[in-house]
């Protein structure tokens, strides 16, 4: 074993982050030849996930671990978001059942395909956030990793913009009880940059409905809601104010 071999493996295996991946185009940018990277994969020092994404063998896995392995040594934002980014604010409403699903925003549509593979530890899925013109973030430390994350302000309406298909209404109006503390400037400025009405007349409809302080200050006249009904659902109760009809039992329930 040569001297280059062992050093580098060496420093690979101290500097990478645990349960975490490698990518060939950042080894190769920190000095490790293709036919380098290739040996530690045929010594069993490395395993392939997908072409060019590489794991240390015996790690599991962690999707945390993963996406901030992803975005700091390809220089993305890919951020956790919707229901995931609440949860880790401590806003919850769904019991898991059976493997957790992690939800993440990427800044475009493509995604690379072995991050939805089944080898990590939570079923991961994926959105575009194109809908959402000045995204409102924040980091935190998870799993021994900082990650990039939605704020709660965004991360609600993000779970309004894949409902009904991904979310149900009425779990999100239960989630959005819980929401006192939400920051009305933050609130504002989503609102007035986010492009999907359904979404601010959704949002809207709930926060008053919740009689939450916040909602109080904010400046409904700079919000544009469009003018056209929205029908949300089939059957259910027209809100003349937003223009929408929301499920009935969202509507009657106190």
């Amino acid at each position: 074993m040569s001297l280059e071999y062992q050093s580098k493996l060496n420093q690979l295996l101290v500097s990478g982050k645990k349960n975490g991946v490698f990518f060939s185009y950042y080894l190769k940018k920190k000095g490790y030849s293709d036919q380098l990277i290739r040996k530690y994969r045929q010594s069993g020092w490395l395993t392939t996930l997908d072409k060019g994404v590489m794991y240390r063998t015996g790690d599991s896995l962690s999707s945390f671990v993963v996406v901030s392995c992803y975005n700091e040594q390809l220089n993305k934002e890919v951020r956790v978001a919707a229901h995931s980014a609440l949860e880790l604010f401590g806003f919850n409403h769904y019991v898991p059942m059976g493997k957790p699903i992690l939800m993440l925003a990427f800044p475009n549509s493509i995604v690379p395909k072995w991050i939805l593979s089944d080898c990590f530890d939570k079923t991961i899925k994926q959105f575009s956030t194109q809908t959402i013109d000045n995204p409102q973030t924040t980091t935190m430390q998870v799993d021994g990793v900082d990650i990039l994350l939605s704020s709660p302000e965004q991360a609600f309406m993000e779970c309004l913009l894949l409902a009904p298909e991904q979310y149900n209404y009425m779990d999100l109006y239960y989630i959005m009880e819980q929401l006192t503390s939400l920051r009305s400037e933050v609130v504002q400025t989503l609102l007035e940059n986010i492009k999907n009405q359904r979404v601010k007349r959704m949002f809207l409809y709930m926060a008053e409905k919740a009689s939450h302080y916040w909602f109080d200050m904010l400046d409904l006249d700079k919000i544009d809601l469009g003018t056209s009904k929205l029908q949300l659902v089939n059957n259910g109760i027209y809100i003349k104010k937003y223009k929408i009809t929301v499920p009935k039992e969202l509507n009657e329930y106190e």
